[in-house]
C-alpha cells in the first residue's frame, strides 16, 4: 500500500477563485473524518473532500453541483493508486463561475497536483493478532516476535500464562505462526484478532 508520509498543502488560483488542497494520511474512516474536520475553513465558500481507506471511501461536494468536486477528488486519489489518504479542497469564490466541467477540473486538478507534490510512504499490510503462551514457553516467544519486527501491545498474565496483543506483517503471518510453534513445540499460538 502506498500512502502519504506527511501532510501536504497546495494552493492555486483558477479564474480568480483560490483553491487550497490539504492531503494527509488516514488509517481509518474516523481518522479521515477528523482530518476533514481539521482542514475545513469556515471562511471558505466550499470545503469539498474525499478519502479512501482500503475498501472504505466517501466524498462530498459541500454545496457544489453534484459530482463536480468530491468525485473528482476521489478520482485523483485513485488515479495515483494511493490508499489511507484524505484530501480536502477548499474554494474561495472569486466571482467567475466555472461551470460543471470547470469545477470538476479545478477540484480534481488541485487534488491531483497536491498529491503529486506529497512525499509517499510504502506501508506493508498488517494483521492485529494475539499470542497465547504458557509460562514455560514465554522465553521463546519474545525473540521470535523481535525477529519478525512485531509491534507489541497489551500484555496480560493469567492462570494459563501470557496473552500478548501484537501487530505483524500480513504476508509473514503464517511464517510467524510456524516459528512460534516450532520454538515452543506447539504450545505458543498466534491468532488474528479484531483491531
Amino acid at each position: 500500500m502506498i500512502t502519504l508520509a506527511a501532510k501536504q498543502m497546495l494552493e492555486q488560483e483558477i479564474k480568480r477563485s483560490r483553491f487550497v488542497a490539504a492531503a494527509g494520511r488516514a488509517d481509518s474512516p474516523e481518522e479521515a473524518a477528523a482530518f476533514v474536520a481539521a482542514a475545513r475553513d469556515a471562511e471558505a465558500t466550499n470545503n469539498c473532500w474525499a478519502y479512501r481507506v482500503g475498501d472504505a471511501y466517501r466524498s462530498s461536494d459541500d454545496g457544489e453541483p453534484g459530482g463536480t468536486a468530491g468525485r473528482p477528488i476521489l478520482a485523483a486519489i485513485d488515479a495515483q493508486r494511493l490508499d489511507h489518504v484524505a484530501v480536502v479542497v477548499t474554494r474561495f469564490f472569486g466571482g467567475v463561475k466555472l461551470g460543471a466541467g470547470g469545477l470538476a477540473r479545478a477540484y480534481g486538478g488541485t487534488a491531483a497536483a497536491c498529491l503529486r507534490a506529497a512525499r509517499r510512504l510504502g506501508v506493508l499490510p498488517k494483521i492485529a493478532a494475539r499470542v497465547r503462551a504458557p509460562f514455560d514457553a514465554v522465553g521463546a516467544v519474545y525473540p521470535i516476535l523481535d525477529r519478525y519486527s512485531a509491534a507489541r501491545g497489551a500484555e496480560r498474565y493469567g492462570k494459563e500464562g501470557l496473552e500478548l496483543d501484537v501487530e505483524v506483517e500480513a504476508a509473514r503471518f503464517e511464517e510467524i505462526r510456524a516459528a512460534l510453534g516450532d520454538a515452543t513445540r506447539g504450545r505458543a499460538k498466534i491468532e488474528p484478532r479484531e483491531p
